[in-house]
């Protein structure tokens, strides 16, 4: 075993730009480039390995190979490969929309639900998002505002700078805003209601299609209450500082800034590397690599690594 370096799927979203492209290195044929999934085991789009001997396969044909030994005790007790992590390019605002829980979305969709978070890579100067609601609705409110197009007026609407932290809960509703890059780390699911778009037409011509049933069964109508924005707890290291991104059931997330050599290792999980900004290489038991803005490398499990150089990474595992 060794850690794999991953090449990402693109997806051309009409709401994308090129970011990703111009500023993060990622090949596509497409002209836009929306969302890169940098760890992906899921169906509409998988990572395939860059490196080594299973250099050209499927990142989920390495890991069956693996099993528990190379992914973790941690990630072997989920029913399937458990995290899905994303760079998200939004040059213009995503749909109003909300994500299932597990046990919906395994009675609707013949997949688990969706809790994710969001780190805001960089933003321009004014963004904002939707993170849940203002105040507290009832369903028939949040009904009645999706049918007379009058929901904005009850989204929170919240400003954005670099480095803002939003955990959101499965039934939360939510949109990306304009001109906001995220990298984003979730359950290995790809089930969307959206609520609103807008009136957008899709490639094909046609109004996007809208889950107002769906959303009506899952949508949490209060007020979120976990902090979001400058949040997440400091930690200072020889090397650099760590900062906690997400902790929770599912998955954890930290941010990494390294000025020097930091080691990673997790006993009992395979660790996900997705770096943000800069160089450094990664040495391991049996050779070294280099990497750069935009790499997403898969650590297996009890494998240590020590990472060398001036960087910053999101480090996920579950």
């Amino acid at each position: 075993m060794y850690p794999l370096l991953l090449s990402a799927p693109v997806k051309d979203y009409i709401w994308g730009g090129r970011r990703l492209i111009d500023d993060f290195g990622f090949k596509t044929e497409k002209e836009i480039a929306a969302e890169a999934w940098v760890l992906s085991c899921h169906k509409d789009g998988e990572s395939t390995v860059k490196n080594g001997a299973f250099a050209g396969m499927k990142l989920s044909e390495v890991l069956e190979k693996w099993g528990v030994k190379g992914i973790g005790k941690n990630a072997a007790a989920f029913p399937y490969f458990p995290l899905l992590i994303k760079l998200i390019d939004a040059k213009d605002r995503l749909s109003v929309q909300v994500h299932p829980s597990d046990e919906y979305a395994l009675k609707n969709e013949n997949e688990y639900g969706k809790t994710e978070m969001w780190y805001v890579v960089d933003c321009e100067e004014g963004a904002s998002l939707i993170y849940g609601f203002k105040q507290n609705i009832s369903k028939q409110e949040f009904e009645t505002r999706i049918r007379n197009n009058t929901l904005s007026q009850v989204c929170n609407f919240v400003p954005v700078k670099k480095g803002d932290i939003f955990f959101i809960e499965a039934g939360t509703l939510h949109a990306i805003g304009k001109g906001i890059l995220i990298a984003e780390i979730q359950q290995n699911s790809n089930t969307t209601y959206r609520v609103s778009d807008y009136g957008r037409l899709g490639a094909d011509g046609k109004p996007r299609p809208l889950h107002i049933h769906q959303a009506l069964d899952v949508t949490k109508t209060a007020v979120p209450d976990i902090p979001y924005g400058d949040v997440g707890e400091l930690t200072l290291y020889p090397f650099g500082l760590v900062r906690n991104l997400a902790k929770c059931d599912l998955f954890t997330a930290d941010l990494m800034t390294v000025n020097g050599n930091a080691g990673i290792c997790e006993k009992d999980s395979f660790v996900s590397l997705l770096v943000l900004e800069g160089n450094a290489v990664l040495s391991y038991p049996l050779g070294n690599m280099s990497v750069k803005k935009g790499d997403s490398v898969l650590v297996p499990a009890n494998m240590r690594v020590t990472v060398t150089g001036n960087t910053k990474i999101i480090c996920s595992h579950v």
